[in-house]
C-alpha cells in the first residue's frame, strides 16, 4: 500500500504512544529549553527582590490539588525566592483542600533555606468567609488570626508578633485558581492600598490582567509558562520549566501530526482522481 494511504489509516494507539513518549521523555530527563520571562512575571519578581532584607509577605494558598500542577511550582519559584532574600512569610488560606500543599512547600523550602518556624515563618491555617476574611485582616489581624495552626499565639511568634493589620506587610501574594484574586485586589487592594502579586492558573490569569492595567496589581504570574518564568528569573531547573518543555514537545509533535494527515490527504486525493 502507498505511504500517504498508510499514513491516512495509521492506528491511533501509535498517535497516542509517541504523544505519551513526548510528555515522558523531556520529564524524565528533565530537558529545559530557552526560557524569555514576560514583562509580566519580571514586575513580580522584581518588586519581592527589590524589598528591604527582613521584609514580611503574607503568602494566600488559594486552589487545591486540581489546580497543583501548574500553581505548586509557582509557590517553591516565589518561597525560594523569598527566603533567598531573607524575607519572612506568613501563609494563609482560603482554599482548605489547598492548605497542606501549601503548608508542604512552606516546610520544604524553609528547610532547604536553613528557616526557623514561628522567626522567619508560621502558618496560620485557614478561616472561613473570604470577602470577610480579607476585610478584617486590614481591620484587625488578630481578629481573624490571633493563634497559627498549632495553636501558638501570634504575640508567641517573632514573626507575627507585630503583625497589626495590612501595613505590616510588603505585600499579598496570591495563588488563585479560582476568583480569590478578584477579592484580594477589591477588599484588600481598593481598600487598604496593600501591594498584590497574584499568581493565577493559566485559565484564570486572563481574568486578572484588567488590574494590571489599572495599576492596581504589581504583577501576574500565568499559569505553568509564568512558573516556568519564575523558575528561570530565581535560576534553578523546576518542575515548571521541565514541564513546559514536555508541553512544547506535545505541541510539536500535535503539530506534526496535522500536517502530516492533511498532506496525505491531499495527496490520496491527487493520487483516486
Amino acid at each position: 500500500m502507498n505511504f500517504w494511504y498508510r499514513i491516512q489509516k495509521l492506528d491511533r494507539r501509535i498517535i497516542y504512544l509517541v504523544v505519551a513518549l513526548g510528555v515522558a521523555v523531556p520529564m524524565l530527563l528533565r530537558w529545559r529549553m530557552a526560557i524569555h520571562p514576560s514583562e509580566d512575571v519580571i514586575r513580580a519578581y522584581r518588586f519581592i527582590d527589590e524589598q528591604p532584607e527582613g521584609s514580611l509577605f503574607l503568602v494566600s494558598i488559594d486552589y487545591d490539588a486540581a489546580s497543583m500542577p501548574e500553581l505548586q511550582p509557582m509557590l517553591h519559584a516565589i518561597l525560594r525566592h523569598l527566603f533567598r532574600k531573607n524575607h519572612k512569610v506568613l501563609m494563609i488560606g482560603h482554599w482548605p483542600l489547598g492548605l497542606p500543599l501549601g503548608q508542604m512547600a512552606l516546610e520544604e523550602e524553609a528547610r532547604r533555606a536553613g528557616k526557623v518556624y514561628g522567626v522567619d515563618y508560621a502558618f496560620l491555617g485557614y478561616r472561613p468567609g473570604i470577602a470577610a476574611v480579607i476585610v478584617n485582616l486590614g481591620k484587625d489581624f488578630r481578629s481573624v488570626f490571633a493563634e497559627d495552626y498549632r495553636g501558638t499565639p501570634l504575640d508567641s511568634l517573632p514573626v507575627a508578633r507585630n503583625v497589626r493589620d495590612y501595613s505590616a506587610f510588603a505585600a499579598i501574594i496570591g495563588l488563585e485558581a479560582g476568583a480569590v484574586g478578584d477579592a484580594w485586589v477589591q477588599y484588600g487592594q481598593a481598600r487598604y492600598n496593600v501591594p498584590v502579586i497574584l499568581g493565577a492558573t493559566a485559565v484564570v490569569a486572563p481574568d486578572l490582567y484588567p488590574y494590571l492595567q489599572a495599576g492596581q496589581v504589581v504583577g501576574i504570574i500565568g499559569g505553568l509558562k509564568g512558573a516556568a518564568d519564575y523558575e528561570a528569573l530565581v535560576g534553578y531547573v523546576g518542575n515548571a520549566s521541565v514541564g513546559m518543555t514536555a508541553q512544547s514537545v506535545v505541541h510539536l509533535l500535535i503539530i506534526g501530526f496535522i500536517l502530516l494527515g492533511n498532506v496525505a490527504f491531499f495527496i490520496t486525493r491527487r493520487l483516486t482522481s
